[in-house]
């Protein structure tokens, strides 16, 4: 098959522009194979079976043993029923024909059909999708041990030339004919492989070369899909492969653990500015931080550090959540100014809302333990090492936003004297805020909250030695 048909049956066709470079060539010994599989033939009872589920149809045959459901099947690949278990009734099993064998599978149904992983809304597709994967694991078994030994994945020579268009596609700008001028490019650019995206945003010197792992979750198909990262064609009725929900890059499951931690959220697919995940959003929108901390404490620094109580005094909930959805709906482009909300303690709020609302805090729950335990050590000294130490652990992304913060809170707490939060207030404040223990323990946390306080107080005194 060439390169040309698969490109269009894995439905990550490259624009026609690309055409000059040579695109990955989809390997169709897999998708063949698919086509060869068994087809599914359903074998009906021609007597009227009492006290049938519901959800089963003809092929319900009621309690027979093994031997005669062997003996209904014998001769047929692909052919199957379902029975009752003699020894256990009310318990079910799918016979099923296949390499002149009858095999027989426990069968489930929670409102869908199962007797595994997958759920199928029908009988007959369970048996389609399993034909088709006992058939190629059967034929191909040594192939697909051997799949990902060369992948394709750093061997794309084609994009140099989407390099410019993608950065000015992340590059976000105000002026409006600019950005009518992105938009009509990126048209074009949406035609292409994420794959190509990828790669083409990883060689962008601009874009901020954080480290995000892929944010895989199983997917459905509809149609031929091919992986982007073996080239070979993802098999199966549903549930083929898993998709990242933050860039689009399809693989097979097994493929998944070998791809790099090099994920290039697009924005098309960040729905939000809250609750998403540091790292992610700052890749997706190509700042070294998120912006909601960037724009929240210019605004404060130009207008509320000697305002008393800051951090402290709350704002109204209902404003602090029109910032929010401000935030979430325009991004960068949302009106957090003295015009809109000419209390301070609106956006302050805003901005601890944001740190309490990351599924993964700023000081991340795999490096928890080790502030925690640096907080305890009785040196000064050793006790500041082991939070640099501590600090190293984090992700960059992560590090960065701490750092910036922290040197804000500096400035809040060198206005002591008229704002009224000096390092230890503040550390009072945000030490639930950044950190949070990986248990969700009540007794975990009003336990630690003495430490967290206590490491918040430290980075902010000691932000220019430990960063």
């Amino acid at each position: 098959m060439a390169a040309s048909s698969n490109s269009s049956l894995s439905g990550s066709s490259v624009s026609s522009d690309a055409e000059e470079y040579q695109p990955p060539v989809w390997k169709s010994y897999l998708y063949q194979l698919q086509q060869e599989a068994p087809r599914p033939r359903r074998i009906t009872c021609s007597l009227e079976v009492v006290n049938r589920p519901k959800h089963y149809g003809r092929e319900f045959h009621g309690i027979i043993s093994r031997e005669q459901a062997d003996t209904l099947l014998y001769g047929m690949e692909g052919a199957y029923l379902i029975r009752e278990s003699q020894r256990q009734p009310g318990c079910y099993t799918l016979a099923l024909r296949f390499g002149h064998q009858t095999l027989n599978y426990r069968l489930f149904y929670d409102g869908k059909h199962f007797v595994g992983e997958k759920r199928f809304e029908s009988i007959h597709d369970l048996v389609t999708d399993g034909l088709i994967t006992l058939y190629i694991e059967t034929k191909a078994a040594e192939y697909i041990a051997k799949m990902t030994t060369n992948p394709i994945y750093e061997q794309i020579g084609y994009t140099s030339m989407l390099k410019e268009k993608v950065t000015r596609r992340l590059s976000r700008t105000k002026n409006e004919s600019k950005r009518k001028t992105v938009t009509n490019e990126s048209k074009s650019v949406d035609k292409i492989t994420s794959l190509v995206r990828r790669a083409a945003i990883a060689k962008n010197d601009n874009h901020f070369n954080y480290e995000k792992a892929h944010n895989f979750k199983v997917h459905t198909f509809r149609g031929p899909h091919w992986c982007e990262y073996c080239a070979n064609f993802m098999w199966g009725l549903i549930a083929q492969g898993v998709r990242c929900s933050d860039c689009g890059l399809n693989v097979h499951k097994q493929c998944s653990k070998y791809v790099p931690n090099d994920c290039q959220p697009d924005l098309k697919r960040i729905k939000k500015v809250y609750s998403c995940d540091l790292t992610t959003l700052v890749k997706a929108h190509n700042t070294p931080r998120p912006m909601v901390v960037d724009m929240c404490i210019q605004e404060i620094e130009t207008r509320g550090l000697q305002s008393e109580g800051l951090y402290r005094v709350s704002g109204f909930t209902e404003h602090i959540e029109d910032v929010k959805m401000s935030f979430d709906r325009d991004g960068d482009r949302a009106d957090i100014s003295s015009t809109s909300y000419p209390d301070i303690n609106i956006i302050t709020g805003a901005l601890k809302l944001y740190f309490r609302d990351l599924p993964i805090p700023v000081i991340t729950y795999d490096t928890y333990s080790k502030f925690v335990e640096a907080s305890k050590i009785p040196g000064a000294d050793e006790r500041l090492e082991a939070i640099h130490n501590a600090l190293m652990l984090l992700p960059p992304a992560h590090f960065e936003t701490l750092r910036f913060l922290m040197i804000h809170l500096k400035k809040v707490a060198l206005n002591v004297k008229e704002n009224l939060m000096g390092a230890e207030n503040l550390g009072i404040v945000f030490g639930p805020t950044l950190m949070r223990p990986p248990e969700e323990n009540a007794l975990t946390s009003l336990n630690d909250m003495r430490h967290q306080k206590q490491i918040v107080q430290l980075l902010i005194q000691n932000e220019d030695v430990l960063f």
